[in-house]
C-alpha cells in the first residue's frame, strides 16, 4: 500500500471516529450512552467502588476531614455512620468501647443515638486529649493507650456482668497495635454483637498502598487465631465503606 493511500485511510478513520463521537453526544443518543455506561459500571463493580474510595480519600479536605455531627468534627464515612446506627438499634449495647477518640465526634454521635434508644454509654480512649471535647452524660473519656494494661483494666472493671458490649477500633492503625487491641478487647464483645476494625482500607485495600501492614492484616491474623468471630458482609450493603471485612460479629 502506498504511503499516500495509507495516510488517507488513517485520516478517514480518524474523521469517522470524530464524527461518531460527536454524533453520540446528541440528546437522541442519551439512552444508548446510559446503557453503555451502565454495562461498563456493572461489569466492574468493585473497581468502581475502589475508584470512588480513592477519590473520596484524595479529596479528604472536603470529604471526611470536613464532616460534623451537630458541630463536632468526626473523621468517618457517612455510609459507615448509617450502619452504626443500624447496629445500635439491633444490638442495643449497654456499652460501646471506642479506641481512638480524636475530637469526640463519633462518641458524641453514638451518645445522641443512645439518647433516642434510651440506653447505653460510651467509653472512649485516646492518648491525647483534644480541647473542646463534647460533654455528655453517656460519655466517659479515658486518657492513655488502648493497649496499656491499666486502661484495659479500667474498661473491664466498668462493665457490669450481663451487659451487652460493642467495640470500635480506630486508634493507632499499625498491624501490631490493632492486633493487640483485638486480643485485648474482643473478649468483652457479647454474642451477636460486634467488634469493628476500622480503616481496613489502608495499605492498598484500596487506599494508601504504601502504608504497610495495618488493620486489614491485623484482622486476617486475628481470624486465624479465633473462631469466635465472623466477617459480616451484610454490614457492607452500602458498597462504600472505610472498613471492608472489618465488621466482625461474635458468633
Amino acid at each position: 500500500m502506498r504511503p499516500r493511500t495509507l495516510r488517507c485511510l488513517v485520516l478517514g478513520a480518524l474523521l469517522l471516529a470524530a464524527f461518531t463521537a460527536a454524533l453520540l453526544t446528541l440528546d437522541a443518543f442519551g439512552p444508548l450512552r446510559f446503557r453503555w455506561a451502565s454495562k461498563l459500571i456493572l461489569s466492574n463493580r468493585q473497581k468502581v467502588v475502589d475508584a470512588f474510595a480513592i477519590l473520596f480519600h484524595e479529596e479528604g479536605d472536603r470529604t471526611y476531614n470536613n464532616l460534623r455531627w451537630l458541630g463536632i468534627p468526626l473523621q468517618k464515612n457517612p455510609m459507615d455512620l448509617w450502619i452504626y446506627q443500624e447496629m445500635l438499634f439491633e444490638v442495643k449495647p449497654d456499652v460501646v468501647v471506642e479506641c481512638g477518640t480524636f475530637k469526640g465526634g463519633t462518641a458524641y454521635y453514638l451518645a445522641r443515638l443512645m439518647d433516642l434508644l434510651g440506653k447505653g454509654r460510651v467509653i472512649t480512649i485516646d492518648i491525647e486529649k483534644h480541647p473542646g471535647l463534647p460533654q455528655h452524660p453517656r460519655i466517659t473519656y479515658l486518657l492513655g493507650s488502648s493497649t496499656a494494661p491499666e486502661i484495659a483494666a479500667q474498661v473491664r472493671n466498668s462493665i457490669k456482668p450481663g451487659e451487652a458490649v460493642l467495640v470500635l477500633l480506630d486508634s493507632d492503625h499499625s498491624m501490631k497495635h490493632v492486633l493487640a487491641e483485638l486480643r485485648l478487647y474482643t473478649g468483652l464483645v457479647t454474642p451477636g454483637s460486634y467488634v469493628v476494625v476500622e480503616d481496613t482500607h489502608f495499605n492498598g485495600h484500596p487506599i494508601l498502598p504504601k502504608f504497610g501492614p495495618g488493620p486489614m492484616e491485623a484482622l486476617d491474623q486475628f481470624l486465624k487465631e479465633s473462631r469466635d468471630f465472623e466477617v459480616d458482609p451484610a454490614r457492607e450493603k452500602l458498597l462504600f465503606t472505610f472498613n471492608p471485612r472489618g465488621y466482625l460479629r461474635r458468633r
